[in-house]
């Protein structure tokens, strides 16, 4: 039996005083076909503790993991090989049982790993300074916008149309909540083209995607000239972290805020998180970052110690002077970064980069050759965007049954968009083999009626 200690009148009070008149209107914002309206289909409400269990592992049998078959997804999300001495080191109790740290004087081992964290991602992304890490890259995304807003003075965000369409929505969301502007581009490959001529005096930042969501590495140097002319900022979000072992990193070419998503160092696939995003910027703006900063220091005996230099957050400071409200960061998944990347190394990192790029470059050989078949990018670095004959959702379905993940369609990420509906984005990275790709390409020829 559960415990509800809330009458239905404290409930009618409750929604009253948040401006609803019932639990519909509460719940309006999800949608009708998401919502649980009665008891599960199939599942009784009389079943015991074991009946229940195996019913819902049926349901779950019904879903395709990207382990179980030959998987080239990815769009933010990517599979990797993370090596068992990272779980192992992580699992460690100091570390597993940890939390964020608010007392952080007490947990010296969370500090160091925290601060080591912070300067591998500030080398990565080619920046002066980086935080303890957030959520993931979205919400990463919208803390850099904010903070644009709060060293410009200024309240719009143009967004490249190249930029992944789920940290867009997240960052229009906010906008919408919290009162700034947002000017998002039609989606297109050609990441940078008409931001320029877009930025006016009430711009606060441009946000560009690094690969782009269509994989295409582009060369934002110009356009970073352009935003600083202007007394703008740019924004660089990079989704898959992996690739700044092998190209120009964000703020070799001007970025002032980068932003990234963690997840394919030392973190396995998991839809919906928990995922490591991070955060860097120029050194000037340090005091307008989001989240935590460790700092090294010695104590009153000499001694090294690790500190929490910067926090303003509203446990720390007055609530309307803190420049972020996001409760916890991600600090397991900060720690199996971390661990997976000291063990790469420098020279590790770049192998590995340069193999997930290998892979790539010879899986786009492969189907850029199908009859039908157009591929988008001249540059890329593990993922790219293929234009097929056909809509490329009902291409995928079919690859499923000749048990291939082919990449995420176009329709899917831009639903309702009639130019995105035959595009297929593919990613390739150090766990496809040989066989893999040659059975992509084989499927896709098939499935296209078209020939290697």
């Amino acid at each position: 039996m559960r415990y509800l200690p809330h009458t239905a009148e404290d409930r009618q009070a409750m929604l009253a005083t948040i401006g609803f008149a019932n639990d519909e209107a509460l719940f309006v914002d999800v949608p009708a076909h998401a919502r649980l309206s009665g008891p599960v289909a199939g599942l009784s409400l009389t079943k015991s503790e074991i009946e229940v269990e195996r019913h819902l592992q049926a349901l779950a049998a019904k879903n395709r993991p990207a382990g179980s078959m030959a998987s080239f997804l990815g769009c933010g999300a990517y599979r990797h090989h993370v090596p068992a001495s990272v779980d192992y080191i992580i699992q460690r109790g100091e570390f597993l049982t940890s939390y964020t740290p608010y007392q952080p004087e007490i947990a010296q081992g969370t500090l160091q790993y925290l601060f080591e964290f912070q300067t591998q991602v500030a080398l990565l992304t080619g920046m002066e300074v980086a935080n303890a890490s957030m959520y993931d890259a979205a919400t990463s995304c919208v803390e850099a916008v904010m903070m644009a807003n709060r060293i410009t003075r200024r309240g719009k965000a143009i967004l490249s149309g190249a930029l992944h369409p789920h940290y867009r929505e997240t960052v229009e969301t906010h906008g919408r909540f919290s009162g700034f502007a947002v000017e998002a581009l039609a989606p297109s490959p050609d990441g940078l083209k008409g931001l320029a001529e877009r930025i006016d005096a009430k711009t606060s930042c441009v946000v560009v995607q690094y690969p782009n969501v269509f994989g295409r590495l582009e060369d934002f140097s110009a356009l970073a000239a352009a935003c600083q002319k202007a007394g703008a900022l740019l924004v660089c979000a990079v989704p898959e972290i992996l690739s700044m072992g092998a190209v120009t990193p964000p703020g070799d070419m001007g970025a002032d805020i980068v932003v990234a998503e963690g997840q394919s160092i030392g973190n396995p696939l998991n839809f919906g998180g928990p995922y490591v995003g991070l955060f860097a910027a120029k050194e000037k703006y340090v005091r307008q970052m989001p989240g935590r900063l460790c700092g090294e220091t010695v104590d009153a005996d000499g001694k090294r110690g690790w500190v929490l230099t910067l926090s303003t957050r509203e446990q720390h400071i007055r609530r309307e002077k803190a420049t972020s409200n996001i409760c916890t960061n991600s600090g397991l998944c900060a720690l199996a970064f971390t661990v997976h990347l000291s063990l790469l190394g420098e020279q590790g990192m770049a192998q590995l980069a340069a193999l997930n790029h290998a892979h790539a470059s010879l899986l786009a050989d492969k189907l850029g050759a199908i009859k039908g078949v157009e591929l988008l990018n001249d540059a890329f670095f593990n993922e790219f965007a293929l234009r097929l004959p056909r809509d490329a959702a009902s291409v995928v379905d079919a690859l499923v049954a000749k048990g291939v993940l082919g990449g995420v369609p176009g329709g899917r990420l831009w639903p309702g968009n009639a130019d995105m509906a035959n595009l297929l984005i593919v990613a390739a990275t150090e766990t496809n083999t040989q066989a893999e790709m040659d059975l992509f390409a084989s499927a896709l020829a098939a499935e296209l009626g078209g020939v290697l």
